[in-house]
C-alpha cells in the first residue's frame, strides 16, 4: 500500500514523481534469476511540514543489503582519499575525548573510514548489516558487527562499550526508513558533549542539477538542512555546522550536537536561508522538478536513438545503482547500449538490474571502445576523464545527462 504519510512526523505526503516499477538499484543478475527479479513502484513524495523528500514505498532492508552485497567502497581512489579527510577532521578538529575516545560508524562498508582510526588505535566499532562487506572491514582490523542499528543495539553498545564521543556515517542515513529509531537511538548512545557527523547527497544539488538518478531503492530519503534540523530537535538535538561536499555529484556533511552542548557556526543559518531561497520547503519547487525530469528524459532518450540509427556504438561506463533508475524510467535496454564495463568483480558477467544490460570487465571497454560512452559515474567524473583522456583523444565521446544531457568530447 501506498504511504501517505511522512515517516518523520506522520504528516501528509503529497506525491511527487512516479518512476514506475523499478528494480533493486544494485541487483545485478543472472539470466536464472529473470524469473524471480524483484520489482518495486518507485514513487517519491514530499512533506511540506517535515520538509522531508521521501520514497513512498521501499523494499525491505534485507533485500537491499544482504552477504552478497554489490558495492565496496574502497574501490574508489577518491573515496579512500575523502574518508580519510573526513576521519582526519574528526581526529583533529577537537571532537573526541584525549583519553580513550570512541568511535561508532554506522554502514561503515568495508572500513574504509574506520581504518584510519584503526591505525591511530583509537577505540571504535563500525555498524554493517551487509556480512560480505562487514567480513572485508573485519580483515582490515576494523572492529565491525554485521547488525542494523536500533535503540536496542545502542543500548547494547552504551552497556558494553560506554558512550561514543562520535557517531559517523557516510551515504548511509538516507537509507533507512525507520531513521527516527535511529536518531532516537544515537540521542542515547551519544555522550552528552558528542557529536553526529554524516553525509548524504544533497537534495539542493539534486534539484538543481536534475539529478534524478540519485533516487533509487536504496535511498529513502533525499535531505536538506531544513529537513535534518527538523528530525533532530524534535529529538533534543541541533544543527551545529553544515560542510557541502563534492561527493556523489553534490552532498552535505551535517554536524548534530545535544541541544545547546555546542556553539551553531555560521554557515548553518546561512545554508538554511539558501534553502528556503531556493525552495526546499515548497511543494512548487519539486512539482518544477518533475518536469525538469521528465524533459531529461526525452533528451536523453532521443539522443541514444539517434545515434543507434546512425550506426554509432554505445556503452556505458559503471555499473552504479544510480544507472538502474536513468536506464529503467528511460526505457534503456541492450538494444541501445550494448555493454556497461565495471571494475567491480561481483558484478561482472552479470546483467543489469530491470534493463538486463550486460556487465562486462574493465577491459573490454580497452580493448573494443564504443563510440559513445554514456557516462553513469558522472558524479566522479573529473577522476574518471583524466584516467581516460586517450579514449577521447582516440576520438571517442561522453555522454552525460547531468546537470543538462549533452556529449562531450
Amino acid at each position: 500500500m501506498k504511504r501517505q504519510l511522512c515517516r518523520i512526523d506522520e504528516s501528509p505526503l503529497t506525491e511527487i514523481i512516479d518512476f514506475g516499477m523499478q528494480p533493486l538499484g544494485n541487483g545485478f543478475l543472472e539470466p536464472h534469476n529473470f524469473p524471480n527479479e524483484y520489482f518495486f513502484p518507485m514513487e517519491i513524495g514530499f512533506s511540506e511540514k517535515s520538509m522531508m523528500v521521501q520514497l513512498l514505498e521501499q523494499p525491505e532492508p534485507e533485500k537491499m543489503f544482504h552477504d552478497h552485497y554489490a558495492f565496496y567502497s574502497s574501490t574508489s581512489s577518491f573515496m579512500t582519499r575523502h574518508f580519510k579527510d573526513f576521519a582526519s577532521q574528526v581526529m583533529d578538529s577537537g571532537y573526541l575525548a584525549e583519553k580513550a575516545p570512541f568511535v561508532v560508524e554506522l554502514g561503515c562498508n568495508d572500513g574504509i573510514m574506520l581504518q584510519n582510526f584503526a591505525e591511530r588505535n583509537i577505540r571504535h566499532l563500525g555498524i554493517e548489516p551487509s556480512l560480505n562487506v562487514a567480513q572485508e572491514a573485519n580483515k582490515k582490523g576494523v572492529a565491525t558487527c554485521s547488525e542494523f542499528f536500533s535503540e536496542d543495539l545502542a543500548d547494547a553498545i552504551v552497556r558494553d562499550h560506554g558512550q561514543a564521543d562520535a557517531f559517523l556515517a557516510a551515504n548511509v542515513m538516507c537509507h533507512i526508513p525507520g531513521i527516527v529509531s535511529v536518531v532516537k537511538g544515537i540521542s542515547r548512545l551519544l555522550k552528552p558533549g558528542g557529536i553526529v557527523m554524516f553525509e548524504d547527497p544533497y537534495l539542493g544539488d539534486v534539484v538543481s542539477k536534475t539529478s534524478y538518478d540519485q533516487i533509487y531503492d536504496e535511498h529513502v530519503f533525499l535531505f536538506s538542512a531544513l529537513s535534518i534540523r527538523h528530525l533532530f530537535e524534535m529529538h533534543g538535538m541541533e544543527l551545529v555546522d553544515l560542510q557541502p561536499q563534492k561527493t556523489h555529484g553534490g552532498s552535505m556533511r551535517y554536524v548534530l550536537a545535544h541541544r545547546g552542548a555546542r556553539e551553531v557556526k555560521k554557515p548553518v543559518e546561512a545554508i538554511l536561508a539558501r534553502e528556503k531561497e531556493q525552495g526546499l520547503d515548497q511543494l512548487e519547487t519539486f512539482q518544477q522538478f518533475r518536469k525538469n525530469v521528465e524533459r531529461s528524459r526525452e533528451q536523453l532518450v532521443s539522443l541514444l536513438t539517434g545515434l543507434k540509427r546512425e550506426g554509432k556504438k554505445i556503452a556505458g561506463y559503471a555499473a552504479t545503482s544510480k544507472s538502474t533508475t536513468i536506464l529503467n524510467y528511460c526505457g534503456i535496454g541492450p538494444d541501445l547500449i550494448e555493454y556497461i564495463c565495471d571494475t567491480t568483480p561481483i558484478k561482472q558477467g552479470k546483467l543489469s538490474p530491470g534493463m538486463h544490460i550486460p556487465v562486462v570487465p574493465y577491459e573490454r571497454f580497452e580493448k573494443e571502445p564504443p563510440d559513445y560512452a554514456f557516462l553513469f559515474a558522472w558524479n566522479h567524473a573529473e577522476e574518471i576523464m583524466a584516467k581516460e583522456s586517450g579514449y577521447v583523444a582516440a576520438g571517442g565521446k561522453w555522454i552525460v545527462h547531468v546537470p543538462e544531457v549533452k556529449v562531450i568530447g
